[in-house]
């Protein structure tokens, strides 16, 4: 008995090795490596922007009677809003980091100031001057894109640079403190023009319109350092300098991106033809 169950479980093993190795294996097909598409996040831009600026002129003072008497100051300078519009070229580099080139026109801002001493109408006399300026701003800039947000990009910036201001002539007009309708003949101080180096910080959100729109809304804070104002008048009196002037500005423009559009094409994975096995 024992004899005839080892032939038959010899007999199993003969029949299961023959068939294992009559199992056809499928060659394994390796999957091609798929390239990543690249998309191109940096490229040109084009920019417009408008906006008001509330102005805070720092002072001003002017000699009197000339550059050997008593340097003053203004008692009171008021220098007034005024709107602002520009234009620039940049480069987006990645993600987070771009740079452009901005230049601004403040439109006409009016200027009001006071001073009090001695005049022909009298000992105690109060001043009333007016005038007005403009400036034009070459700045250039560097942004932090800190992150997108559906369609919301936040940044911050900074820029500097430099400012053209031009001031109008000043009319001066000095009447009695106690009687203000005994004044002296106005005067007038011819306006002076100068360059200024400027700095400015941004803060704002950029917002998706299309692929290569953006709308962008925020604040910049531009300080336009001190210079020439006015100079002499037709009786020797002046000149003047101002102390320079803070600009806080509530801004919206748009941004054109040149290559805004290119996206990533979607790449299919690779078919792997999968072969059943064969038995033969």
């Amino acid at each position: 008995m024992r004899k005839v169950l080892s032939g038959v479980v010899a007999v199993l093993l003969t029949g299961t090795s023959g068939y294992a190795a009559d199992l056809y294996q499928p060659q394994v097909i390796e999957a091609p490596v798929q390239e990543a598409a690249i998309v191109e996040t940096g490229g040109w831009y084009l920019r417009g922007d408008a906006g008001w600026s509330y102005n805070k002129l720092r002072g001003a003072h002017f000699f009197q009677g000339g550059y050997a008497a008593n340097d003053r100051d203004f008692d009171t300078t008021d220098l007034k809003s005024g709107f602002v519009i520009g234009g620039g070229v940049g480069y987006q580099i990645n993600d987070h980091f771009r740079t452009d080139v901005t230049l601004d026109y403040m439109f006409k801002s009016d200027f009001e100031g006071s001073t009090t001493g001695s005049c022909g109408a009298g000992p105690n006399c109060t001043s009333r001057d007016v005038a007005s300026l403009t400036a034009l701003s070459l700045l250039a800039n560097a942004y932090v894109d800190i992150g997108t947000y559906g369609s919301f990009t936040p940044y911050v910036g900074a820029g500097v640079g430099g400012t053209y201001v031009n001031w109008s002539n000043l009319n001066n007009t000095s009447c009695e403190t106690g009687n203000p309708s005994n004044c002296d003949d106005t005067v007038t101080h011819g306006g002076k023009k100068s360059w200024r180096f400027t700095y400015a910080l941004m803060a704002g959100a950029a917002i998706d319109v299309t692929c290569n729109l953006k709308a962008d809304v925020g604040y910049r804070f531009r300080h336009v350092t001190k210079g020439d104002m006015f100079g002499f008048d037709s009786v020797g009196g002046g000149p003047g300098y101002d102390k320079g002037f803070y600009s806080h500005e509530a801004r919206a423009g748009l941004r054109y991106s040149f290559n805004g559009c290119e996206t990533a094409s979607y790449i299919p994975p690779a078919e792997i033809p999968i072969e059943q096995p064969v038995y033969k």
